[in-house]
Parts: structure tokens; sequence; C-alpha cells
């Protein structure tokens, strides 16, 4: 599609299933304050109401850029991902998941950020909104890819798609996209551009609002095909990293990023996911107490559930699940 001017940025939304938030999402994107912005949204062969409160918010914005593509058939995030990526014309991609939103000044404090550092990837904080209550979260600052990385691997930094400005130029130049079929882990395909990027920049400042309706979703059960996908996606990471990476540092940090990846499964308190990570990456355990980046209590958490310390896992599950996140952020 021929713009007058290349768009500063290409906005990908992917769209199933979300019709109750769509419009709360699309409001906040018409809504920003960058000009030149194109908002792409992929219709994954959603079954609700989705796209018609999409043209429906959008109808009242004329001046917007907005499109929408539909997938013949469902193909899955990581594939909507990647539809909207070879679509987009924008200098910069942003990903935003339509049940969010975001401060209106969030695209363009981006921008500016990516463009006076000439900047091919950009993050910044974001917000953890449960219901009525938000928990800024605060990430770390970094001046080298490298730097950037090692901080991600570590667990200090959240690898997630939506508090990130990544250049077009980048996905161009790499061919690096989502991995289509395997939807749980696909964020890790941001660690990838991160090893490829160039230039990296942080704005301090929060924007974006991930949204946690149900706090008990932070502690979901994992279906067979998840973890399967889970470990597909880690494998292919670690692989990547291994080849892409020249640095004698890239094997402890691999191994901090496995038990990142494990960690979700000490926070159900049930003893089958307990089981889960005791079985998983066990050859990463004699790395908990080295990544001096990650907080104590949590490598206290790991280290008494390698030694097979129980009582330890489900006093910390009472504490932060029942009673932080059930009741202070509910």
């Amino acid at each position: 599609m021929a713009y007058e001017r290349t768009p500063k940025v290409s906005v990908i939304a992917p769209v199933y299933g979300v019709e109750r938030f769509i419009a709360r999402a699309v409001e906040s994107m018409m809504k920003q304050t960058l000009d030149d912005v194109e908002f792409i949204f992929v219709d994954d062969c959603t079954p609700d109401s989705s796209i018609d409160i999409i043209r429906k918010v959008t109808s009242y914005y004329p001046d917007r850029q907005v499109r929408i593509i539909r997938h013949e058939v469902n193909r899955g995030l990581p594939a909507a991902r990647n539809t909207g990526i070879d679509a987009a014309c924008g200098e910069y991609i942003f990903h935003w998941d339509s049940d969010d939103y975001a401060e209106p000044d969030m695209l363009e404090a981006l921008y500016a950020g990516a463009q006076a550092g000439n900047c091919d990837y950009v993050w910044c904080d974001w917000f953890l909104t449960f219901g009525t209550n938000s928990r800024v979260m605060i990430q770390p600052e970094a001046t080298t890819p490298r730097g950037a990385l090692s901080i991600a691997l570590s667990g200090a930094m959240k690898y997630n798609v939506w508090n990130k400005l990544v250049s077009r130029c980048l996905y161009g130049s790499t061919a690096i996209r989502f991995p289509e079929g395997c939807s749980m882990g696909e964020d890790m395909t941001m660690l990838k551009l991160l090893a490829k990027a160039s230039c990296v920049g942080y704005v301090a400042k929060p924007f974006y609002h991930y949204i946690r309706t149900n706090t008990g979703a932070m502690t979901q059960a994992y279906s067979p095909r998840h973890l399967e996908e889970l470990r597909n996606n880690t494998a292919d990471l670690c692989n990547f990293l291994r080849a892409e990476v020249n640095d004698n540092n890239i094997e402890q940090e691999i191994n901090w990023f496995k038990l990142n990846v494990k960690l979700p499964f000490l926070f159900s308190g049930r003893k089958s996911e307990m089981k889960l990570w005791q079985s998983w990456y066990k050859e990463a355990d004699k790395y908990i107490m080295s990544n001096k980046r990650q907080a104590l209590r949590t490598r206290i958490l790991q280290w008494t559930a390698a030694h097979r310390l129980g009582i330890v896992n489900h006093l910390y599950n009472a504490l932060v699940f029942k009673f932080i996140y059930g009741v202070i952020y509910k």
C-alpha cells in the first residue's frame, strides 16, 4: 500500500475473540499524539464482533491510516504478527495486543527516543493493570544491545512484545519472524531481534497498560501442547543465541534464561508443576545463585525447589499470589 510519505510507526494488532476489550484498545490507538501512524489490524478469523467494533470506532477518526487484513483461516497469534510485519510500511513497528491500552503519548515518546539515539530497538516502562489498580513495572537501562540482551536473559528485563519499538529495517535485514504454530513463548522473538540490533534506547516512563483481569491466570495450568511449544521456542532461541552471539558468557546467560522459562511453574503451588520445574533444564539449576540480577527472594525460591523444600514454595505462593495480587492489586 502506497502512502504519500512513509509512516513513522506501524502498529500491528492481532484480532481474535477480543470484542469485550477492543473498543478501549482502538480508542487508545486513535488518540495517540504521534502523527503519521498506520494501524494494521489482522483479523485471524475472529468468531465475534471485534471487526465490526474496530470499523465503528475507527470511523470517528477519518484522518487515521487504518487497514484490516483478514486471514482466510485461523492461523494463531504468531502468524497474525507476521502478517502485520510483512504488510507494514512504517519506519518502526509496534505490537499492540487488542485487549490492552496505553497512555496517549506512548508512540510519540518511543519514536522520539528512537530518533534521538538513532536506535533500532527501544523499550519503556509499563503498567501491570488489575481492574482498578495498576503497578508500575520499571525496566532497566542498557547502553548496548549486548548489555540489554544480558539483562533480558537474566530475567531483570521483560522480553514481551508490547513495550518495544523496533525498526522495520531490523526485521527486514534479519528476516526474523514469530514462530508460527508455537504461540507459547512467542515473545522470545524479541530477544532474537535484540541480539541483532545495532543501537538500543530506553524511555524511563510507563505507557503501556498490560491487563490482568484475572489474577488466577497468573498461575494457570499448562496444557501438553503449551509445554511442547514452550520447549520448542526455548530450544530455538538457545540455538540462535549460540550461533549469533560470540561471547564466552552467553552459555551462563542461556542457563539463566532457562531458569526464568521454568520459573512460573513454581507460582501455582501445584505439585504437578513443581515436578515439572524439577524435571526441566536440570543443567541450569547450578546457575541459580550466580544470577545476581535476579531478586534474592526469587533465587531462594528456586534454590529451595531444587533441594525439594516444598514448604517454602507453598508459603511464597500464599503470600504473593493469594494476598498481594489477590487482595492488594485486585
